[in-house]
């Protein structure tokens, strides 16, 4: 049985996974009862579908939040993983039940706050749902999907989708309407990526340099970073191809608050120093954060 065939019930029912559900579901029903469905704002995806589709045929919203998001289930229990598919059920359900009964009053009629807030609370919401390990819209799991049997990224797919969504808002609702969903959606687009990818995002930064032993001593000494170092070797140059030397390689992982800092006193030590930055979803395990010595 391979790992996505298993389901991770300690997993999808751990402390942390329960609270960002819960906490994800609460802010998507904020935005929603709140801010957008009242003022007809959608922020694209399956839920900008329903709420298009309650308006125009007079259904329930919450029947047609189960009922679309149904099929992109089962595509992720199949492509994703049955873990996968429990958490998105349980989270779908749970946002079901909330809208039935928590009742949150309208909170604003300014048509910029709406956008703003509601785009910030959705998604917060599909963030949280997200480090989860599920989602709130099929739309991710649709987008995998055909990004397999089209070609096309998820990028493209999610953009061409939310495009097709927000036109039909313009001309359900009016262009006005329209305008201010793709700031919904910009907002919401935003948010759902520092939650996901945190806040404080974190950097590659990658050094060559013939002073390698002076700028191991400021990265680690001076910053209070860890490193890692690589045996390479450098030269291979056009006209000089056979002229190389050993060096060593230097990464760490630095934050985009510390980059500018560190990557100064590098060029200061060595102006001819080789410098690359490369931007890191994720970062687990060894030694990230140092406290400052005073």
């Amino acid at each position: 049985m391979s790992h996505a065939d298993k389901i991770d019930w300690k997993g999808i029912f751990s402390p942390s996974s329960i609270l960002f559900t819960i906490l994800g579901v609460l802010s998507a029903i904020i935005a929603l009862e709140g801010f957008m469905i009242p003022n007809h704002f959608i922020d694209g995806g399956i839920t900008g579908i329903c709420i298009l589709m309650s308006k125009a045929m007079n259904v329930d919203i919450r029947f047609l939040l189960i009922g679309l998001n149904i099929p992109f289930i089962l595509i992720g229990y199949h492509r994703i993983g049955k873990s996968f598919a429990i958490q998105t059920s349980f989270a779908i359900i749970l946002l079901v039940i909330g809208l039935n009964t928590l009742d949150i009053p309208m909170i604003t009629n300014d048509k910029i706050l709406i956008a703003l807030f509601g785009g910030f609370f959705i998604g917060l919401g599909i963030g949280f749902v997200i480090k989860s390990g599920g989602v709130l819209d099929g739309l991710e799991v649709i987008a995998h999907y055909t990004t397999k049997k089209s070609g096309f990224s998820t990028g493209e797919v999610v953009m061409f989708i939310n495009t097709a969504v927000i036109l039909a808002a313009a001309y359900q609702f009016g262009i006005e309407a329209g305008m201010y969903s793709i700031l919904t959606y910009f907002t919401a687009m935003q948010i759902s990526d520092y939650v996901v990818d945190g806040f404080e995002e974190y950097t590659a930064l990658t050094v060559l340099s013939e002073k390698h032993e002076n700028i191991k001593s400021i990265i680690v000494n001076d910053f209070n970073k860890a490193i890692s170092v690589f045996k390479g070797e450098r030269g291979y140059l056009p006209g000089s191809f056979d002229v190389k030397y050993d060096c060593d390689i230097i990464m760490t992982i630095v934050t985009r608050l510390e980059l500018h800092r560190i990557r100064q006193a590098i060029i200061n030590e060595d102006p001819y120093a080789f410098i690359y930055i490369t931007s890191i979803k994720e970062v687990k395990g060894g030694v990230i954060k140092q406290k400052v010595k005073h």
